[in-house]
């Protein structure tokens, strides 16, 4: 019986993303400024809408920085105590991001149904022209975040804020359209309940993802039939079990296993089917592997 870590770290599982760090950037200065603007314009015309909304942004700007800090923190090194490092940061801040989200929600829907109570009259104007700068300041920051989206949670959960602000945005723009023309102020707090159903279907899978990472469960990439499948496949292993696969970090997945190898296979020939295995795993996005075999015979012994 034998046992091997494996740390072979490859381009495609140590996500390169060049840009990455400039666009978390780039959209904490824009959304920083945008949520300056609507504060200013806010307490100058009294709008409660754009005020709660410089809330939801601001949230979101602490959102793209927890997301920042957590692809610093997946570059660190292992130490005697983290033996990862601090990898699974990034899985929780990828939780705690989604988290946010649903509270601005709240919030947003909060406002809305107080404001179906009591509608006030706002500027449609001033409220249509401030949400159109939002328009293009999230667009544009959720569009650097856009190609890289499904590589990564914390990128997914930056550009699913960045996107849920366009969105209110673009309810404000209609409301204030709107109710310049027809003075129905009840339209703000309605667009912005459907905007909210809009966001909390995308976001709650988004908290799935991270709960179930959070709790070592098996990444939603990873089939472990396919793991099975892929062991089979080779010559020389008889049958696996004992398969625990879990994330490490939002990017990079570990996995332990029991293989149970034929009678015939030799010292040499085991290495071989160990490094055919590890490649087939891959493919599967898991890199960090631990193996145990144990030959037919002992498996036939021990039962």
């Amino acid at each position: 019986m034998s046992e091997h870590h494996s740390h072979n770290h490859s381009h495609s599982h140590n996500i390169v993303l060049t840009n990455i760090n400039k666009a978390f950037v780039i959209g904490i200065i824009l959304n920083l400024l945008y949520v300056i603007i609507q504060v200013v314009i806010g307490f100058q015309i009294k709008s409660l809408s754009l005020l709660s909304d410089a809330g939801h942004n601001f949230l979101d700007v602490a959102g793209l920085g927890l997301s920042m800090i957590a692809f610093k923190l997946m570059r660190s090194k292992a130490t005697k105590k983290y033996t990862y490092g601090y990898r699974k940061a990034s899985i929780l801040i990828s939780l705690f991001n989604a988290m946010i989200l649903l509270v601005s929600i709240g919030a947003i829907g909060y406002e809305a149904i107080f404001r179906f109570a009591n509608p006030q009259p706002i500027p449609g104007v001033i409220i249509a022209v401030i949400a159109s700068i939002g328009i293009v300041i999230n667009g544009v920051s959720a569009f650097f975040f856009f190609k890289d989206k499904e590589k990564d949670i914390n990128i997914k959960s930056a550009f699913l804020h960045l996107l849920s602000d366009a969105l209110v945005s673009l309810g404000l723009v209609v409301g204030g359209i709107i109710i310049y023309y027809t003075h129905w102020f009840w339209i703000d707090p309605f667009l912005s309940i459907i905007i909210c159903l809009v966001i909390i279907a995308s976001t709650w899978r988004l908290l799935k993802d991270s709960l179930r990472l959070t709790l070592d469960g098996v990444p939603e990439n990873i089939d472990l039939e396919k793991v099975k499948e892929a062991a089979l496949e080779i010559r020389g292993i008889k049958s696996i079990h004992h398969i625990h696969v879990w994330a490490i970090s939002t990017t990079e997945n570990a996995m332990t296993a029991h293989l149970v190898i034929n009678d015939d296979v030799n010292t040499e020939k085991l290495q071989v089917i160990k490094k055919r295995f590890r490649h087939q795993m891959e493919h599967e996005n898991i890199y960090h592997i631990t193996l145990e075999t144990e030959y037919s015979d002992y498996e036939n012994t021990k039962c």
